[in-house]
């Protein structure tokens, strides 16, 4: 019984593991896309250059 439970225990720890490196890979693309748009229609400064559309 005691193997059985821990088998369940380490299935439901890796299927955990497994949706949360997922869901890590989706928000990680979702954030690139983002940098690549404000990388493209990012405002033009002074003189003509392109400036930062990033604050910091």
């Amino acid at each position: 019984m005691v193997p059985l439970i821990l088998v369940l225990l380490l299935a439901l720890l890796l299927f955990g593991a497994g949706f949360a490196l997922k869901a890590l890979w989706w928000i990680a693309i979702i954030v690139l896309a983002v940098w690549l748009i404000g990388f493209v229609v990012r405002p033009t400064a002074s003189g003509g250059r392109r400036g930062r559309w990033y604050r910091w």
